[in-house]
């Protein structure tokens, strides 16, 4: 069977997951839904890893929670999330250094019923690709990223992007943040 991800211009599907939201005794785990970043006007950026307790993927989600105060910056809710439980998130989190002290929430999509609707399945296995989406404040998917189960993702390019997309101006290549943008 052929993927069809989600893409540009699509509405972003409607969730409600469990997630893994802190190390702390009878506090880890929250429900995390679509509408939260709606409700206060916030972007929200979903990126997914394939399996916890890998090699590329922890060097991914830790390189986001090192950037975490960036997206907050700029009123955009961080959420990772894989195939996994909630119980392999936390044990992984406690496991490894450098997922310990996470910001967001690790969004445990158990029964892969967002990843198949977003069309991020890969084939053989039915882990999630890794794949980033930037969803406005409407729910609307205005970006979306897919690489391959072994090549990891730049952060700092989805922060230019989000940058790019919130000015909703014409952002010319390689644009920044602080740069001009085009004018017609």
């Amino acid at each position: 069977m052929e993927n069809r991800i989600l893409s540009v211009g699509s509405k972003f599907p409607e969730f409600r997951k469990i997630a893994v939201v802190g190390l702390e005794k009878g506090k880890e785990f929250g429900e995390i839904t679509s509408e939260e970043h709606k409700k206060n006007g916030r972007w929200m950026v979903m990126f997914w890893w394939p399996k916890d307790f890998t090699f590329v993927c922890p060097t991914e989600i830790a390189e986001f929670g090192r950037n975490y105060e960036e997206f907050e910056d700029r009123d955009t809710d961080l959420i990772g999330a894989s195939t996994d439980s909630e119980f392999v998130h936390l044990a992984w989190r406690n496991d490894h250094r450098d997922l310990r002290d996470l910001k967001f929430p690790m969004l445990a999509d158990t029964n892969k019923s967002l990843a198949e609707e977003l069309g991020i399945l890969e084939a053989n296995e039915k882990v999630a690709y890794r794949a980033t989406y930037i969803v406005d404040p409407d729910g609307i998917v205005r970006w979306v990223g897919v690489n391959d189960l072994s090549v990891g993702r730049n952060i700092d390019e989805v922060i230019r992007v989000l940058d790019a997309l919130q000015t909703d101006e014409l952002c010319p290549c390689n644009w920044e943040k602080g740069q001009e943008t085009l004018k017609v």
